[in-house]
């Protein structure tokens, strides 16, 4: 399924199996999930994409031809591939996850290369991620960019056992960071709109919920102690900054949901030696953590399972905001 130009719709069409060059691998691809950051493809919204345009960039599938000078990757073996399109060399910004502050050779995966949207795919290795046994494709699919997205900010948001650690919304990424939260150990505090969510966000592994729309939630925080991090995974800047008031002493809010602005208290940072900072997803080792962790505790995405020729439905599906709560497609089955 292809992008034509900027704006269009997807577009089935037939192509001939993509070769694989020195240190690539060619994926018979399984399954991809349908990403909101699909949105900057579709929209060309994002530097350097040349149309058409396979997007996809939550792809699970098995190596089926491997280029020359490829250690480690064999024919057969069960991989992933997420938004991260591997490493110039220059230097170790992208190995910290500093991916976007350089942006010299290396290509993002469904942006500026061809992705997941299709039967078969071509990735460099650096770009490859291991699937553990325990994840079916359509499980692993979204743990490529939501589930490392969320794992990585919280294994490195200097919380420790025991602490409150709180997650703003219960979507497509929220969902998984209560999950995730839980799991390492956190005193896990899901916060969305409405008091329905409340059995989701327990069942999930929060020990407290907060109901933003009844509930003063940076009040309700700051009367549990204090967030020593918040992780906001909401689209609406004013749900983010009402929040920062919760924050606990040399407290952490993370922006991991994308918002073109918001407002912060310099005051209250200065004075209680906060912090406000984005996060970006990962690179291939931190996606290799992410699912092993995942066999290991039974943390799961709760899908919407779409056939490949129905990606137009899928795409509209989840921008719509109504899914429940990652949408995914199915290939070659």
């Amino acid at each position: 399924m292809e992008i034509s130009r900027k704006g269009a719709d997807f577009t089935l069409v037939e192509r001939d199996i993509p070769e694989p060059g020195p240190r690539n691998v060619r994926v018979r691809v399984e399954a991809c999930g349908v990403c909101h950051s699909d949105s900057v493809v579709k929209d060309g919204l994002f530097p350097g994409i040349t149309y058409p345009i396979i997007p996809g960039h939550e792809v699970v599938g098995v190596i089926d031809a491997v280029g020359p000078d490829t250690p480690r990757w064999q024919v057969g073996q069960r991989v992933g591939v997420g938004w991260n399109g591997g490493y110039c060399g220059y230097c170790n910004a992208c190995r910290r996850g500093q991916f976007f502050a350089c942006m010299t050779s290396t290509q993002v995966t469904g942006v500026t290369r061809d992705g997941g949207y299709a039967e078969f795919m071509v990735a460099p290795i650096s770009a490859v991620a291991a699937v553990p046994e325990g994840l079916a494709p359509e499980e692993a699919g979204p743990l490529m960019c939501a589930g490392v997205t969320t794992f990585n900010c919280l294994r490195h948001c200097g919380a420790g056992p025991g602490d409150l650690v709180a997650v703003l919304g219960l979507g497509g990424l929220g969902h998984l960071g209560v999950q995730f939260a839980s799991k390492m150990g956190f005193r896990t505090i899901a916060i969305a709109r409405g008091a329905d969510k409340e059995p989701l966000a327990r069942q999930l592994g929060a020990s407290h919920y907060i109901d933003n729309q009844a509930t003063d939630a940076a009040a309700a925080l700051a009367k549990l102690g204090g967030a020593k991090a918040i992780i906001a995974t909401v689209t609406n800047a004013e749900a983010m900054q009402s929040l920062i008031g919760g924050l606990a002493a040399e407290g952490t809010f993370f922006i991991i949901g994308a918002v073109p602005s918001m407002v912060i208290p310099p005051i209250q940072l200065l004075t209680r030696s906060q912090a406000v900072k984005g996060w970006y997803s990962g690179v291939s080792m931190d996606s290799e953590d992410t699912l092993n962790f995942s066999v290991l505790t039974g943390v799961r995405s709760m899908n919407e399972v779409y056939p490949l020729e129905k990606a137009n439905d899928a795409y509209a599906r989840m921008m719509s905001g109504k899914a429940r709560f990652r949408v995914v497609l199915r290939i070659g089955k």
